[in-house]
């Protein structure tokens, strides 16, 4: 997993580059700069957000369990689902498919796929406009700008956390000059303190500064990067799946509206012509033979 993997990278690099070059760790152990750093970070961040929009936080971070949630094979997954639905509808019409979104549980087309089965996120934005479909009384046009309308909105409201945590994450480099400071003034306003004792505390107070910047650019900030990509991956899954229908809504065949949403994927993640088309063949094979 590669958050961690570099959350240690940095932790190492930053602590370990410091003792090499003859550092004590000892003295960057300073409890009330954590508290002072945390504390006015924390406040801040209740300050700026609503109930919504921390809840929303705290839930993105099991999200952020899986390092690449929707890779190649996921993808080609969704079109070969994608393909047998358009199919059905092709030789049955769009009300063949009704029973298959209503009951994607119990549907050979859905379970044979548990990928895409156990993505709430696809699985509804398939079956909602597959309903929109099966009832008639919208054009493609109409269709489509409903679509980009909810995506827009899945991420609007997605990228929310991601906005929140980069706040933070910029706000600590500040709330660490504070702690630095406050440590300076109590430096300071210890006058009979000797020069040995005023470089300690001195010190002290500066360790702050280096804390909320380690914080704020080591930590934070890519969390909040993090979020923002696997916010950008669920958005190019659901414009891969708008285009692959819309492609079928306007007449083209099954196998080529899937190569319409092979074409809206990222070229890391796309899966070559004669790949997707081989994918495709077998779930082909596979519906004749489920009784699709």
């Amino acid at each position: 997993m590669f958050i961690p993997l570099g959350f240690i990278i940095v932790t190492l690099s930053v602590f370990g580059g410091f003792a090499l070059a003859g550092g004590e760790l000892g003295p960057l152990y300073q409890p009330t700069e954590f508290l002072m750093i945390f504390g006015g970070a924390f406040g801040a961040f209740i300050a700026a957000n609503n109930g919504k929009a921390m809840k929303a936080t705290i839930k993105s971070f099991s999200k952020l369990k899986r390092t690449a949630k929707y890779d190649k094979q996921t993808y080609m997954e969704v079109m070969a689902v994608l393909y047998k639905l358009l199919s059905k509808v092709r030789r049955e019409g769009m009300l063949g498919i009704e029973r298959d979104i209503d009951s994607p549980e119990d549907s050979p087309l859905f379970t044979e796929h548990p990928k895409v089965m156990n993505d709430p996120m696809i699985m509804n934005f398939i079956t909602d406009y597959l309903r929109l479909m099966v009832s008639g009384g919208m054009d493609p046009h109409q269709l489509d700008e409903l679509m980009l309308h909810e995506i827009e909105a899945f991420e609007h409201e997605a990228h929310i956390p991601a906005d929140a945590l980069a706040k933070v994450g910029d706000g600590l480099p500040a709330f660490g000059i504070v702690a630095a400071v406050m440590g300076v003034v109590k430096a300071l306003s210890s006058a009979d303190a000797g020069a040995e004792q005023m470089g300690v505390m001195i010190a002290h107070a500066l360790v702050g500064t280096f804390l909320g910047i380690l914080l704020g650019y080591g930590f934070f900030n890519p969390l909040a990067s993090r979020i923002d990509r696997q916010v950008q991956e669920g958005v190019k899954m659901l414009q891969c799946i708008r285009v692959t229908l819309l492609a079928s809504l306007n007449g083209f065949a099954p196998q080529l509206a899937v190569e319409f949403g092979r074409k809206a994927l990222h070229s890391d993640e796309r899966p070559g012509f004669a790949e997707l088309e081989e994918h495709v063949r077998s779930a082909k094979a596979s519906a004749g033979t489920g009784g699709a």
